[in-house]
């Protein structure tokens, strides 16, 4: 059994080593809240991805920190759980806000793990020992910074390029891209920037032999990504519409997309990600294992997550250094040879530098 005695939160403030933007904006830092779990005499570890304004799905930093403090987290104090699973009995009740339920859990899932003395990735029913690793890059200043920013990230080795697009800026990096390198695996995201008005925009990235385009249309829908898919060939990724796995069931069932990108977060922790990759496996489906500018907390649990048999896409695994001059944890994450290495150890196999986020934090709280 797993004692749940006490919850420290903090929230750091990232400074991105570059500007990143998307069709929803630009960031140059990210506001990380981390969980650490106390029970058992260990303690577990996760970081919640929400952000300050609701961008990508509903939810928010303040709210999600406020049900934490307030209902979730004194919920589970001093109670006992048989496994992370039974926390759900807790969760079930709260009507989405899945990125706060997933900070919980997948603390929760480390702290176990610990407990058992086994890395996290066996408890989940991993299969592999390394992922392999893609990358996403956001909007650039013109095509020629585009294509320079592709050859960078290829030539270090990773395994997809992920391109951000908008309205106006779509097929015209796509083309010079490709036409620089004919060979890569190579993807777009519009994140939910564009409607079945523009249907011609993708059919006309249908000559390019992308993998996939991810998430086109409205953050919500399943039913016009369906209609969308119908006109073209190149498969859908739905990212933001699957926030479970009845969600990734009906999408299937509807040929709204031909890909899957599974963020823990995103469904509210590891047992509903496991779900929806089952449910996308059995769809004859693949998926891959999304990211949300996560430190290191966050990649590692992610990492071990990738290591499910149907991850079978690279995933947005890329080297923590990439983004963040100090990371959150001590140990680096650093991809090779277009693969990022299973952390190593129990739990999530990563330590906290806890007197960095102690020294950077802008706020902290505990729960007993």
């Amino acid at each position: 059994m797993l004692t749940i005695t006490r919850a420290e939160v903090f929230l750091v403030r990232l400074p991105l080593k570059f500007r990143f933007e998307t069709s929803f904006g630009v960031q140059t830092e990210k506001m990380v809240p981390i969980l650490v779990l106390h029970g058992n005499g260990q303690t577990g570890l996760s970081e919640g991805v929400m952000e300050p304004l609701p961008m990508f799905r509903e939810e928010t930093l303040a709210g999600a920190l406020q049900l934490l403090r307030e209902v979730l987290l004194p919920q589970v104090m001093g109670q006992s759980f048989a496994n992370p699973q039974a926390l759900a009995q807790t969760l079930t009740p709260y009507r989405g806000n899945n990125m706060a339920k997933a900070m919980l859990e997948m603390a929760v899932w480390d702290l176990w793990a610990r407990t058992l003395d086994v890395p996290l990735w066996q408890l989940l029913g991993g299969v592999r020992d390394r992922v392999a690793v893609g990358v996403s890059l956001g909007i650039q200043a013109d095509t020629a910074a585009t294509v320079d920013s592709v050859t960078r990230h290829v030539e270090q080795g990773y395994r997809r390029i992920k391109l951000k697009i908008k309205p106006g800026w779509d097929v015209q990096p796509v083309a010079a891209v490709r036409e620089a390198f004919p060979d890569i695996r190579l993807t777009v995201d519009a994140n939910s920037a564009y409607t079945l008005e523009q249907t011609r925009v993708f059919q006309a990235l249908d000559d390019y032999g992308l993998d996939y385009i991810e998430q086109p249309l409205a953050f919500d829908d399943l039913i016009d990504h369906a209609a969308l898919q119908a006109r073209i060939r190149t498969p859908l990724c739905l990212d933001e519409s699957i926030t479970s796995a009845q969600d990734a069931r009906k999408a299937l069932g509807l040929d709204a997309g031909r890909v899957i990108n599974i963020k823990v977060g995103r469904v509210g922790g590891h047992a509903e990600a496991k779900r929806v990759h089952d449910v996308s496996q059995a769809f004859g489906v693949p998926v891959w294992c999304g990211g949300m500018l996560e430190s290191g907390i966050g990649r590692a649990h992610n990492i071990h997550l990738s290591t499910l048999l149907n991850f079978s896409k690279p995933g947005d695994t890329a080297s923590s250094s990439r983004y963040w001059t100090h990371d959150t944890v001590q140990e680096p994450l650093e991809m090779e040879d277009g693969y990022q290495k299973v952390p190593s150890g129990a739990g999530i196999g990563v330590t906290l530098d806890r007197d960095f986020v102690t020294r950077s934090a802008e706020s902290t709280w505990e729960v007993r």
